[in-house]
């Protein structure tokens, strides 16, 4: 095995305990629930006292079973491991925790299960149950992946709901939404940027200061304006989000009147941002 490939199975184990722990110290001991197969598992948990890591482990194991020709090769094996490794330490931390105060354990909880899928999913695998659904039935009936996922994850919370209450469901809701913004931040980058478009008269001047002042590259994109049919250049520029205000003052000292158009960039990498320039 390479470097690349020892890092990514790395980080799909230390996903995996983040997973466990978010599931075994968090959200069991205060009854809150999940999406997906983890989420059927908790419920049969709470219902039958049947242990989540096997549950777990079986029904994402006959999902990967069956629809394993909709991933590709790479991810089937990743995705293999995710199973496998979140199962065994779902099964080795169960009953570790103990209730806390439900809010406390409704955030870390939600921090914990989305560290531990952003991790796995950064490696090129998946958690099996709801992805490879989604896959099989945008293959067969040409449904959104996303749309899929969100509907099957909604039913199994709705559900979970005459097990756990309607209380606890809101903070199922509640979890389930700091570890999409927590799995968010780790795909697409916890350093956004700022991208910033710039049409003025002035352009040479602007992209001179921005160059030589702030160190930051200036892309020039010719245009034409659609009312005045006049060829213009407009001015494309990504800084950090602490250079904003700056960058506005040297706009406006050059040209009062330009139109600027600031954009969220959530990762940037090349040269001047994860390299020094060349």
């Amino acid at each position: 095995m390479n470097k690349t490939t020892v890092k990514e199975i790395t980080l799909i184990i230390v996903g995996s305990v983040f997973f466990a722990l978010g599931v075994n110290l968090f959200a069991i001991p205060n009854e809150l629930g999940e999406g997906g197969v983890t989420g059927i598992s908790m419920t049969l948990y709470y219902l039958l006292g049947w242990s989540p890591g096997i549950t777990n482990f079986v029904m994402n194991g006959a999902l990967l079973a069956v629809g394993y020709k909709v991933l590709n090769k790479r991810v089937t094996w990743y995705t293999m491991l995710a199973i496998f490794f979140t199962s065994l330490f779902i099964k080795l931390t169960e009953g570790m925790g103990e209730s806390v105060d439900i809010m406390l354990g409704t955030v870390f909880a939600g921090v914990f299960i989305g560290l531990g899928l952003g991790l796995v999913l950064r490696s090129g695998g998946t958690t099996g149950g709801s992805t490879i659904i989604a896959r099989m039935l945008n293959q067969h009936f040409g449904w959104a992946v996303s749309t899929t996922m969100f509907v099957f994850d909604i039913v199994v919370v709705l559900g979970s709901s005459f097990v756990i209450g309607i209380e606890n469901t809101m903070y199922t809701g509640i979890s389930i939404y700091i570890s999409t913004k927590i799995l968010d931040y780790l795909i697409d980058g916890f350093d956004t940027r700022k991208a910033v478009t710039i049409i003025s008269a002035h352009t040479d001047d602007i992209a001179e200061k921005v160059s030589a002042e702030m160190d930051r590259g200036v892309t020039v994109i010719n245009a034409r304006g659609h009312y005045s049919k006049e060829s213009k250049d407009i001015l494309y520029v990504v800084i950090n989000k602490q250079e904003l205000f700056l960058l506005k003052k040297k706009i406006q000292k050059i040209d009062e009147k330009a139109f600027v158009v600031v954009h969220d960039v959530r990762d940037v990498f090349g040269e001047g941002f994860t390299f020094p320039k060349t």
